[in-house]
């Protein structure tokens, strides 16, 4: 492998943090695996780690992450607060909730995981985001899955901006109108389900891509989220994959190679509609 940590390039978030631009999503890592999990992710050389409440893999993965020995400076924690803990005290007690489960001195990244705007609270939430920010328990604060009219009404009622905003990003649906928005507004973008749910395994142009660079079809499209300027989590449980998905900063996809991925844009979502979940 020709994977070092200083090859992973670090971005500098508009709340100031340096944040590795590849990280390890954890959605459905099991508890029984979590924790060795993260042992196994920081030797592969990882140091940024994504979950959620929802996933149910905090506790694992705070403890796995202090097994480690790696200092806690070094690493980079995001969480997010599940839909039903949203609203100003909801929210409070939910990050009070996470931070023992982790069992870490803070969070670097706490996210509203989704806008929910049916019920209409997450300017509420971000109130208490912005308490908690304040208080130094948590060093950053932004959302996932926000569309642009959810973050002007965010930007409208707040006094912080979010420093990212992960969203589905994956060579099916590439979301530029989204990723210009976010970039214009100093908020980077966070791809989740970054490989698409491996639906371009066998895709003749993500195939040509990868035998002209000796390497797998996951190994492009992680380098092409990296050559897009996005921060991207692939999700995994494999050791093997684990090193397979950070070893690739030793080859670049060419313009040419960049825009006819480009064209694998279909605009559909695989997930639900932000608008409607």
């Amino acid at each position: 492998m020709t994977f070092s940590l200083e090859q992973n390039p670090v971005i500098t978030l508009n709340s100031g943090q340096k944040i590795p631009q590849l990280g390890l999503g954890v959605y459905k890592v099991t508890q029984d695996i979590a924790d060795t999990l993260m042992i196994q992710a920081i030797e592969a050389g990882y140091r940024r780690i994504d979950t959620a409440a929802l996933y149910d893999n905090e506790l694992e993965v705070g403890s796995g992450l202090r097994k480690s020995g790696i200092p806690r400076e070094e690493l980079f924690v995001t969480t997010k607060i599940w839909n039903d803990r949203q609203g100003y005290a909801n929210a409070l007690e939910a990050i009070d909730e996470s931070l023992d489960r982790l069992k870490l001195d803070y969070i670097d990244m706490l996210l509203i995981h989704w806008p929910k705007p049916a019920q209409n609270l997450y300017v509420d939430t971000w109130r208490a985001f912005e308490e908690v920010l304040a208080g130094g328990r948590v060093k950053g604060i932004g959302v996932s899955n926000f569309m642009p009219a959810h973050l002007d009404n965010l930007l409208a009622n707040s006094n912080v901006v979010p420093a990212l905003n992960q969203v589905e990003l994956n060579p099916g649906f590439q979301q530029p109108e989204l990723r210009a928005y976010n970039a214009a507004h100093g908020i980077a973008t966070e791809a989740w389900s970054p490989i698409g749910r491996n639906k371009f395994a066998e895709n003749p142009v993500m195939l040509g891509i990868s035998g002209a660079h000796g390497k797998s079809v996951t190994q492009v499209i992680i380098r092409w989220h990296i050559q897009l300027g996005n921060l991207v989590i692939p999700k995994t449980s494999n050791p093997d994959r684990l090193v397979e998905n950070i070893d690739v900063f030793d080859f670049e996809l060419s313009p040419e190679e960049m825009a006819a991925i480009a064209t694998l844009d279909t605009g559909v979502r695989y997930g639900p509609s932000p608008d409607e979940f």
